[in-house]
């Protein structure tokens, strides 16, 4: 082809869709899902710090109720496990607000820094969040091991108290 057919042709180059480039190498699209996901990640953080707070509440009352009732649970009412079982609902609960809150100051740290972000555009910022993000995830998969290992243990001694609860009757 000669010069001369040649500019006559189109130009040959790859249609790429246009994207804008934000710092941190985030697109405006990405920067738009963050920053409408950011009020929801603090909105949960904080539902979550509410609900941690509930938990040790109720250990708390546990904990109350078994010291002004202890003249109540006496040995002759309950035998060898007197109040034995009001502290360890006080305990769980207890320890039960402890693992809420850690996933809840991730979410809402994450949603936090977020926030900060669109304002700061500094790349440390979005590092934090998305080190919180991480750090939200790794601590739910580890729940999620612990739990899914003590099942087998919840229900081997579920059935032992059942079948020696059955034999006593």
């Amino acid at each position: 082809m000669s010069d001369l057919e040649k500019q006559y042709n189109s130009p040959e180059t790859q249609v790429v869709p246009e994207q804008k480039q934000i710092a941190g190498n985030l697109t405006e699209t990405m920067l738009g899902y963050l920053r409408e996901s950011s009020p929801w990640l603090r909105f949960m953080g904080i539902v979550g710090f509410i609900g941690c707070g509930f938990l040790v509440v109720i250990g708390l009352f546990f904990a109350i109720f078994q010291a002004f009732f202890q003249d109540i649970f006496t040995a002759e009412l309950l035998g060898d496990i007197a109040g034995a079982p009001i502290w360890l609902m006080s305990l769980f609960y207890a320890a039960m607000g402890a693992v809420v809150f850690f996933p809840s100051l991730f979410t809402y740290r994450f949603g936090s820094l977020v926030k900060k972000y669109q304002y700061s555009s500094s790349d440390d910022d979005l590092e934090q969040a998305f080190k919180n993000n991480k750090s939200f995830w790794k601590f739910n998969g580890i729940i999620t091991i612990v739990s899914l290992s003590l099942i087998p243990v919840i229900l081997i001694a579920a059935f032992v108290i059942g079948f020696t609860a059955a034999s006593l009757y």
